[in-house]
């Protein structure tokens, strides 16, 4: 298995994010709408493509305030294709901004974004993949479960013996809560 703390380390860019949020538990409704956009946009780039335009993708989406993201309209979108510190791909930018709707409707549903990850935990990759394909945009199987990975409820590539396994495992991710032997496959 490649683990990501062997590409993180001593990296620039790799190292923050693998150090202090890469698979961290998160509930915040804004840092996981910024972790759902980041993994759509990085569909078919590299992560550190991605990584290096974050500060202009928070910039681009208001912080990922996803009430404003979700109100965005055609002046935004046309804004959006038309900034080059960001990826601008049609499909993406759609998505992102739909699925900030989606995320504004699990506050009524289910109390909000992590409330609703709670309430389907724990899932199989696959079982994630299918009701994240019902849900959101341009969510396939890659993006889906590095998204689940970075926020904690798949297991993720640190390796057990990483300083900051030990760290998150402290924290209790959701994955970690699952029954013994739950991924074991």
């Amino acid at each position: 298995m490649d683990w990501y703390c062997d590409i993180a380390k001593g990296h620039p860019w790799h190292e923050p994010y693998h150090d202090n949020e890469y698979g961290f538990p998160v509930d915040d409704e804004s840092i996981l709408l910024e972790r759902l956009a980041l993994e759509i946009n990085q569909a078919g780039l590299s992560w550190l493509t991605v990584l290096k335009k974050r500060e202009a993708f928070s910039r681009a989406f208001a912080g990922f305030t996803v009430d404003r993201v979700a109100e965005f309209g055609e002046a935004d979108r046309a804004r959006l294709l038309a900034d080059a510190g960001i990826i601008r791909n049609r499909l993406k930018v759609d998505a992102v901004i739909a699925n900030a709707g989606v995320i504004r409707a699990m506050r009524d549903s289910h109390g909000g974004f992590g409330a609703w990850l709670d309430a389907h935990h724990p899932l199989r990759k696959a079982e994630w993949v299918k009701l994240f394909k019902r849900t959101f945009r341009f969510t396939g199987g890659e993006i889906t479960g590095e998204f689940l990975m970075s926020a904690g409820y798949l297991p993720g590539t640190h390796s057990p013996d990483c300083p900051v396994y030990g760290v998150i495992a402290a924290r209790n991710p959701p994955w970690m809560q699952a029954q013994e032997g739950f991924w074991d496959d």
